[in-house]
Order: structure tokens, then C-alpha cells, then sequence
């Protein structure tokens, strides 16, 4: 049985396929999952890519695949028995959590731990933990189960605010409530778009950010036994997001160097109190211009890659998918340099299709600096995010000019 996560795992380990072989289970297949996939059979690592839909990005690659509903805990649980992978690495929200609780009590290798997947994929438990145990700055939140309850919480809360589901990604299901005529459209939406069994909604008190920021952080095995965990960051990148979801990201994002420590110091306290290893996306708004006391309040965080991370392909040395694979197999992380500075963007389906098709590539990539990762989706519906242009340049303005350019090109049909 594997090693629980929080202790220096045994880095030699067979070819794939073989009985020696390191496996690694994915919780989810999408474009995050795809490149988890790439880095760890770079690494020789045998790779089972798990989605509840066939031909999924990382299944198209991966050395075996499931289709099931991962809500469904006896069907994960079969999965995990059958396979029985070395390291279990969710790469979705929507989760049967209590299944990996009990998988992890077994001696299963959960990534980081079960416990930090059950809190991140839930906002109330992650928010509790941040605001209620950690003395965190957030913004202002209440939940609500009902319409009534969540009526109070506007009331409370005041406009402008935001409501999201307790569960959801991608943005899905989060509206801006800027005036009373928002507020009954924000809660049917909430309730459609929200994952999992748990409908309830989150209000939060509006930030008035002058930047949002996403600090990748890693965690990694100790060299020496009984250590500690090792934290390194990766440069801040900022980005932009509309409908709750992310356009675009560059790398870096200036702050002065008060501002970062700050960014840096929130980072470490929820990561730490996670717990086990692996790479966090850690989202933090910032008030205040660079030149002046800037306060920094703790969003959200992901215990995986982020979709803001994809730039690091182009960006970093290594990208925060290898980040990721290093420090979960046990692996030494080394340094985190900073090659050119670098922009994403994405490309996004304008409607639905169960054979998508991409055209402007060509044109694309005659972008200086670009390169473009189209994904595989075999299904495409409105604003779904098909692929991401990434781009390199002298400044950060090149960088993003650049990368826009490259998507704008790309037409998904």
C-alpha cells in the first residue's frame, strides 16, 4: 500500500505497465489533468486518467482509462481497488470526499491529504478554516441553504456582493449582485450551476481589488527524516477573469516587496494547514496602489495546478504541472527561475458541438513568441474553454499583447 503523503516517498520505481511500476490515479482528465499526464510519464510513471466522460484530454493519453461518476464513492472506491495506484490526485471538484477520507484511513496516498481535498472543494469549509481558525483577512461571507436564509445574507452582507456555489469551478454559477433586480436571477443560477449534493450558496462582500493575483506554492518532501515540508513560490501572476472565470494571466505580476511577504506569508498558513505536498493555487486580492500600504485578502485556494498557472509552460523553467509531479513523487524541486516574461489567454467555443474543429491555427502561430495547447475537448458548448495561446516577450505588455493576439486567431467551429 502507498505511503501517506506528508512523508518522504521511495524514489525508485519501475517502467510503466510493469510490476514495479509507480501509478498514479487522475481524479479528473481535463486540460490541468492532461498535463499532470504529460509530466509524469516523462517521469516513467504509469498514469490511469479517470473522468465521467469518455475521451477526456488526459484520457486520450494516458496508459488506461474509466468513465464513472466520481459522486459515486462505490465506484471510486472499485477504481482505486482495482488499479491500486500509488498516488491518488483529484484534479476536479465534484467528489464523493468522504470515499478518499476512507481510502486515505486505508493507507491510500491521497493528494495532499483527503482531508485538505474535502475543505478546498467546498468554499464554506475552506473559508472557515482561512477566516475562522487561521485569522486570515477575507472578505466579509455568510452561507445559505434556502431562499430565505439567503435573502438574509444579501441583507447583511449588502450590494454590491457576490454569490457562488459552495461547489462549483470555472466560475460556474457566480454572479456579480450589483442591485436588488439581481438578486432572485443569482440564486436560481447559483443552484443550477452548483456541483455536488451541497446546494447551498456563499455571499461575499465585495473587494474593490486593484489587482488579483494567483501565488502558486509548493510544497515538497523533506530531504532528511522528520523534517518538515519544503515551501517554495513561484513569481506572482496576476490575472483577469470575467463571469468568474479566468481570460487571461501574465507572469510576473509586480508588487513591491511588502506586498509579496504579505502574499507569501497567507500562502504558507493555509498550506500549511492542509498539509501533505504537491502544488496549491493560492488566489488573493490586493487593495491599494504599489506604492502605498497595500492590504491583501485571502480567496480561494486549489490543492492542484490552476487554470491561471497554464502561462508557467512558457513563462518558468519548469512549468507548475512539473512542479507538481517533482514534489508529489518525492522528487527534489530545485529552483524556481523566472525565464522570460509570459501570457495566456484562452480560446473559447462560441456554441455547442460534438465535433469541434479549430481553424486559424496557422495564422496563429505566426505570432513572435506564441504557442498555442488545444485541448482535445470531444464535446464544445458556449464560453467553454477549448485551448489557451501562450506567449513570451521583453515586458509583460508585449507578453499579453502577444497572447491575445495568438487566441483571437483561433476559432473553435
Amino acid at each position: 500500500m502507498a505511503k501517506v503523503a506528508n512523508q518522504p516517498s521511495n524514489v525508485a520505481w519501475g517502467t510503466p505497465l510493469s510490476s514495479g511500476g509507480k501509478r498514479l490515479l487522475l481524479l479528473g482528465s481535463g486540460e490541468l489533468g492532461r498535463e499532470v499526464a504529460l509530466e509524469a510519464m516523462r517521469l516513467g510513471i504509469e498514469v490511469i486518467a479517470v473522468d465521467a466522460y469518455a475521451n477526456a484530454p488526459a484520457m486520450q493519453i494516458a496508459h488506461r482509462s474509466h468513465v464513472l461518476s466520481m459522486l459515486d464513492g462505490q465506484a471510486l472506491k472499485h477504481v482505486v481497488e482495482q488499479e491500486r495506484p500509488d498516488l491518488i490526485v483529484p484534479e476536479v471538484e465534484a467528489l464523493a470526499t468522504e470515499t478518499l477520507i476512507e481510502l486515505e484511513a486505508e493507507g491510500w496516498t491521497v493528494i495532499p491529504t483527503a482531508l485538505a481535498t474535502r475543505l478546498t472543494m467546498d468554499r464554506e469549509g475552506i473559508r472557515r478554516l482561512a477566516a475562522e481558525e487561521l485569522g486570515l483577512p477575507t472578505s466579509p461571507y455568510r452561507f445559505a441553504a434556502t431562499e430565505s436564509e439567503y435573502r438574509d445574507a444579501i441583507a447583511t452582507i449588502g450590494l454590491p456582493c457576490v454569490v457562488k456555489p459552495v461547489m462549483s469551478s470555472s466560475g460556474k454559477g457566480q454572479s456579480l449582485v450589483k442591485t436588488a433586480e439581481d438578486v432572485e436571477a443569482a440564486w436560481t443560477y447559483a443552484f443550477e450551476a452548483g456541483r455536488g449534493k451541497d446546494q447551498r450558496v456563499i455571499v461575499e462582500g465585495f473587494v474593490e481589488f486593484d489587482t488579483e493575483i494567483t501565488l502558486l506554492t509548493v510544497r515538497s518532501h523533506p530531504q532528511l527524516p522528520e523534517a518538515q515540508p519544503i515551501t517554495h513560490f513561484c513569481p506572482p501572476i496576476g490575472h483577469r477573469q470575467e463571469d468568474g472565470d479566468y481570460r487571461e494571466s501574465w507572469q510576473p505580476c509586480a508588487l513591491n516587496s511588502t506586498t509579496l511577504a504579505k502574499c507569501q506569508e497567507i500562502a504558507k498558513a493555509i498550506t500549511d494547514a492542509l498539509g501533505g505536498v504537491g502544488l496549491f493555487g493560492v488566489e488573493l486580492f490586493i487593495t491599494g496602489a504599489p506604492s502605498q500600504s497595500q492590504t491583501v485578502y485571502f480567496s480561494e485556494v486549489s490543492p492542484r495546478p490552476h487554470d491561471t498557472g497554464m502561462v508557467t509552460m512558457v513563462s518558468q523553467n519548469m512549468s507548475e504541472f512539473e512542479l507538481h509531479v517533482r514534489a508529489i513523487s518525492g522528487l527534489p524541486v530545485g529552483e524556481i527561475e523566472q525565464m522570460r516574461p509570459g501570457a495566456s489567454a484562452v480560446i473559447l467555443a462560441s456554441e455547442v458541438s460534438n465535433s469541434p474543429t479549430f481553424t486559424g491555427v496557422a495564422e496563429a502561430l505566426t505570432v513572435p513568441g506564441s504557442k498555442l495547447r488545444l485541448f482535445g475537448k470531444p464535446r464544445a458548448h458556449k464560453n467553454r474553454r477549448m485551448g489557451v495561446a501562450l506567449a513570451v516577450g521583453d515586458t509583460i505588455e508585449e507578453a499579453r499583447a502577444r497572447a491575445r493576439d495568438c487566441a483571437v486567431r483561433v476559432t473553435v467551429q
